[in-house]
């Protein structure tokens, strides 16, 4: 498996579509593999600070990304390093490639392009291919990248909402709640009924119905903030999911998008650990879609905050 130490390149083009494909499914087998003895895995402790760093990529990206260039912060293709920013990838630099979507016009039925429709005999005539709408219709292998491949002019400094601030980014937490269809309450430590919990997700608001999210006051604001980022997740990935055993695994999902979106805005999320022996024995397709929800959700919740 690659580490931060060793990482690996697609550079053989007859072969690389499928070793891009391969890799990813080796990297996700290889981590259900280590998901036992309740050990905490580093190796999914990286592919979430990458994806801390590229929120708005998919959770494929960004582990081919992590697999090939596990340091990089900030990517971006050849000609927008250039025409965008001035800047010039460096001579005997080496690629990383990730997954572009594919937008042309697709069959309404089937969703393929008019040369595959015609392939698999789809049988829709209703209007001709010409005035189909676009659409995806796959992914193509493109290269990206990091800013540390580049040379030029400075980038611009980019700012978040929260700005290393987590006093301001518990007060937008609460203002986005309506947006991402939980109802929250913050609630004084005196009248907290919960034990040494410091959040939860309940029922549904009999007014809104809404999730409910709530969390216990308290002085240090970065904790807070992480709190309900983790109770967020909850009410966004698992609130209809009625099995003790499968909230248990979904219990480190909403832990990896408080990590991810913490770390996106600043905030010290070094205490987390993820112990993935709930993960065991899963096939690396389960996986996968355990990734998939930890990546969608951890951009609805920074998106909904940034705007």
């Amino acid at each position: 498996m690659a580490t931060s130490e060793t990482s690996v390149s697609f550079e053989e083009s007859d072969t690389r579509h499928d070793e891009m494909h391969s890799t990813i499914e080796h990297w996700i087998g290889e981590l259900v593999d280590h998901v036992d003895d309740a050990q905490e895995s580093d190796e999914f402790q990286e592919w979430l600070n990458v994806q801390s760093r590229f929120h708005d990529y998919s959770h494929r990206n960004t582990l081919l990304i992590k697999l090939q260039c596990p340091e990089a912060t900030r990517v971006a293709g050849y000609h927008t390093w250039r025409n965008n920013f001035d800047r010039h990838v460096q001579k005997g630099e080496q690629a990383i490639w990730i997954w572009a979507p594919i937008i042309a016009k697709r069959c309404p039925k089937c969703k393929n392009a008019p040369s595959y429709h015609d392939q698999i005999d789809c049988e829709y005539d209703e209007t001709p291919p010409g005035e189909w709408s676009k659409g995806l219709v796959g992914f193509r292998p493109t290269t990206v990248f990091d800013v540390s491949q580049t040379e030029g002019e400075p980038l611009p400094e980019l700012e978040t909402a929260a700005t290393g601030n987590a006093g301001d980014l518990v007060v937008k937490l609460t203002e986005v709640a309506e947006d991402l269809g939980v109802t929250v309450r913050i609630v004084e430590a005196e009248k907290w009924g919960y034990g040494e919990t410091m959040g939860v997700c309940k029922y549904r608001c009999i007014h809104s119905f809404h999730p409910v999210v709530e969390a216990k006051a308290r002085a240090n604001q970065a904790d807070l903030a992480v709190t309900l980022i983790h109770e967020y997740a909850h009410a966004l990935l698992h609130f209809d999911v009625d099995s003790e055993p499968e909230r248990a695994k979904r219990e480190i999902e909403a832990e990896a998008v408080a990590y991810i979106v913490g770390r996106f805005f600043k905030l010290d999320t070094s205490g987390s650990a993820f112990y993935l022996a709930a993960w065991e024995n899963e096939d690396s397709e389960v996986i996968q879609d355990r990734l998939g929800r930890i990546s969608s959700t951890a951009r609805e919740i920074i998106e909904a905050l940034e705007d």
